[in-house]
């Protein structure tokens, strides 16, 4: 059965509360709920998840590598160990804008050796970025990050079947998530492009139309090929995006 997992932003924590409950009651698709850590936000990623496992169990916490020191990681591993995380996913980290911020040399593949070490029962995803390098420069980091004990991958969203399906050959017998996320705006489309390189095919347009309908060719896919999906849903109002793609 294909596993769906939803992003949830960390804002007040009410309002997640909130949302994964409306989640949990109204799309019985949705198997577990994953929080990015936004250093824009006071609330960190594992403190959102200790809230939300009660009512959402199966919750992820992205850990990001540059915030912490490979040599002095008790700290995170005490933290992950008392609030019970029994997931998470290990991604490198954008250099904050506020320099006074400390930030290290550590890489999530490094990350994901020591957190592997130090917390046998942890599961470690990590992510894949397709738009970063060349396809087989990203595929031998694939690889790497499988070396260091990845147990699955969460990829950056797709807007492309054709991409999907390379990645999907690769990933073959892997956990894997495949990333949706609707752009529903030239200047979202713009932003992809121009920060993330992401690529778009000659037929997409940014209406939500258009994305529920990539959704749903995602979710049929991974169905099909018994991989799974991960629904970011930015900037657009989760209650209609949900329901057009499930309903």
């Amino acid at each position: 059965m294909i596993q769906i997992l939803l992003e949830v932003v960390p804002r007040d924590l009410s309002v997640v509360i909130q949302e994964v409950d409306f989640v949990k009651n109204k799309f019985k698709q949705i198997t577990g709920i994953n929080i990015p850590d936004l250093l824009r936000f006071e609330n960190r990623s594992w403190d959102v998840a200790s809230v939300v496992r009660p009512v959402f169990p199966n919750v992820i916490p992205h850990i990001r590598a540059i915030d912490f020191d490979l040599d002095n990681c008790e700290p995170l591993v005490k933290t992950l160990q008392e609030l019970q995380i029994a997931s998470v996913v290990v991604i490198k980290g954008d250099p904050p804008t506020d320099m006074s911020k400390q930030v290290y040399s550590t890489t999530s593949v490094k990350l994901i050796k020591k957190l592997k070490k130090e917390i046998q029962h942890l599961k470690v995803y990590a992510a894949i970025d397709q738009y970063r390098v060349g396809i087989k420069d990203e595929f031998d980091y694939i690889e790497m990050k499988k070396d260091a004990g990845a147990d699955g991958f969460l990829t950056q969203p797709f807007f492309d079947m054709r991409l999907v399906d390379i990645f999907s050959e690769k990933l073959r017998g892997t956990e894997v998530y495949i990333g949706v996320s609707p752009v529903v705006t030239e200047k979202s489309q713009s932003y992809w492009e121009s920060r993330n390189r992401a690529y778009f095919p000659k037929e997409f347009r940014p209406s939500l139309e258009w994305n529920v309908k990539f959704a749903k060719d995602v979710l049929t896919y991974c169905s099909e090929k018994g991989m799974n999906a991960y629904l970011m849903p930015i900037r657009i109002n989760l209650e209609e995006y949900l329901h057009q793609i499930f309903d």
